[in-house]
């Protein structure tokens, strides 16, 4: 575990990310511009989810498929609850508030999940090309757990149609599971054809993108006086207690040791793009310094730094590989 720790510090990707965190906390006047930002972030969505499509074309559809998209969906639903519980706990945060955190906790962190696949790469361990679905099966669930939460003791959470739009039609969401089925529609013939766009640039373009999450982490953790003390634990205990919830059930499915890895990895995540959104929209009143500052400043380096090489060190002394 140790070596993998080591091995993942001296990454490209992990030390992209430190720069970006230093110049922040140095003030520096170091930035990706918007745009560019938004461009990268097309471009790991559309190679991800069409490098999983393609894949999936070649292995072809079987039940521990199934099991894993019904795991997934039932890890969001579940999660928030935990997570809402252990935050009552050790935080004197507002119910709106614990509920808003909570849902991000329940949802993925996208950039987490691709940076997992490039630790299993470097590692030589292969995966399940259909993660990628899982990875997008769980954006939604979380956010209609905490929006429950938060109906339970007010009114403010209304199921109205602009929330199912920003729900259902997340632009990550949409070109996630679209470029999915583009690479299952073109298979590994069309992954051929433009694998010179969407395999070889890959980690530079990642390594870019972690250092422009640095930069919004490191200007994060500047204004972490939003933050309690419990409130930060909680942004390290939880990911542990979500990856043993993935964990074990990816023991139940059966997933491979990478498999095993990536949905530890789902479930350890916070999600600082998808449920965001959505709590803009159904929940005004949540603060969002809170809950971005949480998953975006505390667990999203937690994960990136520790937390994915001690997922696939349990994942392969469990599975056996």
């Amino acid at each position: 575990m140790l070596d993998l720790a080591i091995a993942n510090l001296l990454s490209p990707i992990v030390l992209s990310f430190v720069l970006g965190m230093a110049a922040a906390l140095a003030r520096s006047d170091l930035s990706v511009p918007e745009a560019v930002a938004k461009g990268i972030s097309i471009y790991l969505l559309f190679a991800i989810g069409f490098k999983g499509g393609a894949s999936l074309a070649s292995h072809g559809i079987d039940l521990t498929l199934g099991l894993s998209l019904g795991a997934g969906i039932i890890l969001s639903f579940v999660l928030p609850l935990l997570a809402f519980s252990l935050l009552r706990v050790l935080s004197g945060m507002s119910r709106i508030d614990a509920a808003a955190v909570a849902g991000h906790y329940g949802s993925i962190s996208i950039v987490t999940f691709v940076a997992a696949t490039s630790v299993l790469s470097d590692a030589g361990v292969a995966s399940e090309s259909y993660m990628v679905a899982v990875a997008a099966a769980m954006e939604a669930p979380a956010i209609l757990s905490a929006l429950w939460l938060i109906s339970r003791g007010s009114d403010n959470a209304e199921m109205n149609s602009d929330l199912w739009r920003e729900i259902l039609l997340n632009g990550s969401i949409v070109l996630l599971l679209g470029s999915f089925v583009i690479g299952m529609a073109t298979g590994p013939e069309g992954l051929a054809k433009i694998e010179s766009f969407i395999v070889s640039p890959f980690q530079g373009v990642l390594c870019i993108f972690l250092l422009d999450m640095g930069l919004i982490a490191g200007r994060g953790l500047r204004q972490a006086n939003v933050l309690d003390r419990g409130a930060v634990v909680f942004g390290f205990v939880m990911p542990l207690l979500g990856a043993s919830a993935g964990l074990l059930a990816a023991l139940l499915v059966g997933l491979s040791t990478g498999g095993t890895m990536l949905l530890m990895t789902l479930s350890a995540s916070a999600s600082y793009i998808a449920v965001p959104a959505a709590m803009r929209v159904a929940v005004p009143q949540a603060n969002p310094s809170i809950y971005l500052t949480l998953s975006l400043a505390v667990t999203f380096p937690f994960n990136l730094v520790l937390g994915l090489p001690i997922y696939l060190a349990v994942a392969q002394m469990l599975t056996g590989a």
